[in-house]
């Protein structure tokens, strides 16, 4: 250990352990967390808005009538006044980027012709209705409304609902408002936590059913979205938040200990990680990790974060630190080596990818393009960052001729026969003739 954040040799049991502990942050099967989110999903699920005011009361301390649960036009409204016109071109402008990124996402429904008039193809349509969580907390997430309600927009989604918790005067961020009416939103919902998801997932008389919740949220939101998956669809089930990043000599020391920081200071859980090929690039990262860490305001979980889950791992060479990348497949990976392109097609396992020393996460986070809503706990070897595709369903279309299915009768017939399943096989035969 060398400062706040763990020096480690790879290739050891030590890298080992770390890699395991890693991998292992999800609390999702915590019996107490389960059962509290069970009864809420159930209360919400009888009750309605009746148990999303009761909640909403016993966790955010907010008394709300019936009516006042859906954010009104006068409060959006309002909303504008209240953000600055810097802020509003900034959130303009990273809304702008955000939707050309999607746009060039878009699929097109296609169909096809065979042989005797046989019709293949596929039909593109947007979901109906989509639920964005938004957390509370001490910080307005504007990029979170963006990041997931700009997707669903450019995919054609009728309406797009949002909920989240309200401040303590049973208000919601301006910049939050202003950025939803912004981005399109067509519903705002003053309830955050388990019960927000319940609500969406069965509606109320307040809330609409969805067909799919996305957005980030605690262990209860998690959980929560995971219990409701069938009733409606989700994104993903979105763990602490992760970044590793590869570099050589040529990087430099400030650069990755401010991006280092800036994953720490999610929270407690997060991950932040360095792979290097340089022992002297290590020694001055640490350094500046302490520097940098005793002038920021969330310094206590800055710390707590990369005590447990931080970590600059020494490597041979730089491909070693790739294939570590592949097999810790981050939600975020910065490759800050001389040539950084020349790595790219090695890396297998990732959410998003960060090339070069000045395409810092946070240019991602808020403002590039792609959403930031990423596969977390090592889930970028089998998902992909949410996209249009998230936001839409597919139909297969098939028709065939009587010419055609008569060619291609026997093939059917003997497939259907060699499955035991001769009602297949004999939908078949009465059309050609055969019975």
């Amino acid at each position: 250990m060398m400062g706040i954040i763990n020096v480690i040799k790879s290739g050891g049991a030590e890298e080992e352990a770390f890699i395991k502990k890693l991998l292992s942050r999800c609390m999702l099967d915590d019996e107490n967390i389960v059962q509290s989110t069970e009864k809420i999903i159930s209360d919400v699920k009888q009750k309605g808005d009746e148990s999303v005011i009761e909640y909403t009361w016993k966790f955010d301390h907010v008394k709300l009538n019936t009516d006042e649960i859906k954010v009104s036009k006068h409060e959006l409204n309002e909303a504008h006044s209240f953000v600055d016109c810097e802020l509003k071109g900034a959130i303009r402008q990273a809304l702008k980027n955000v939707n050309d990124f999607h746009m060039k996402q878009k699929e097109n429904s296609w169909i096809q012709t065979g042989k005797h008039g046989t019709i293949t193809g596929q039909i593109i349509r947007p979901l109906d209705k989509v639920g964005v969580y938004v957390p509370g907390g001490t910080a307005p997430l504007i990029s979170t409304v963006l990041m997931n309600v700009v997707p669903a927009k450019v995919a054609g989604v009728n309406d797009v609902y949002i909920a989240t918790p309200p401040y303590k005067d049973g208000k919601i961020n301006p910049a939050i408002l202003f950025a939803a009416n912004e981005a399109g939103v067509d519903n705002i919902y003053k309830i955050g936590g388990a019960q927000a998801i319940a609500a969406f997932a069965f509606g109320t008389k307040q809330v609409p059913k969805v067909d799919k919740i996305v957005g980030p949220g605690n262990i209860y939101v998690a959980l929560a979205k995971k219990l409701v998956f069938g009733y409606c669809d989700i994104d993903m089930i979105a763990g602490p938040s992760e970044i590793a990043i590869i570099a050589d000599d040529s990087s430099n020391a400030r650069f990755l200990a401010a991006d280092l920081l800036s994953q720490a200071e999610h929270d407690i859980m997060a991950s932040a990680i360095l792979l290097t090929s340089s022992q002297c690039l290590a020694e001055k990262v640490c350094e500046e990790v302490e520097r940098q860490c005793s002038y920021l305001e969330r310094r206590d979980i800055i710390e707590k974060s990369l005590k447990n889950y931080g970590a600059i791992i020494i490597v041979e060479k730089i491909e070693e630190a790739i294939e570590l990348a592949n097999k810790i497949a981050p939600e975020h990976l910065e490759i800050c080596t001389e040539e950084p392109f020349a790595f790219l097609s090695s890396v297998k396992n990732a959410g998003a990818i960060f090339l070069g020393q000045y395409s810092s996460e946070p240019v991602g986070d808020y403002y590039a393009g792609p959403s930031h809503v990423l596969p977390t706990g090592g889930t970028a070897r089998f998902f992909s960052p949410l996209s249009v595709d998230d936001f839409i369903k597919k139909s297969s279309i098939v028709s065939y001729s009587k010419t055609a299915l008569y060619e291609s009768k026997d093939d059917i017939v003997r497939l259907a026969a060699a499955e035991g399943l001769t009602a297949h096989a004999n939908a078949i035969e009465v059309r050609c003739g055969c019975k």
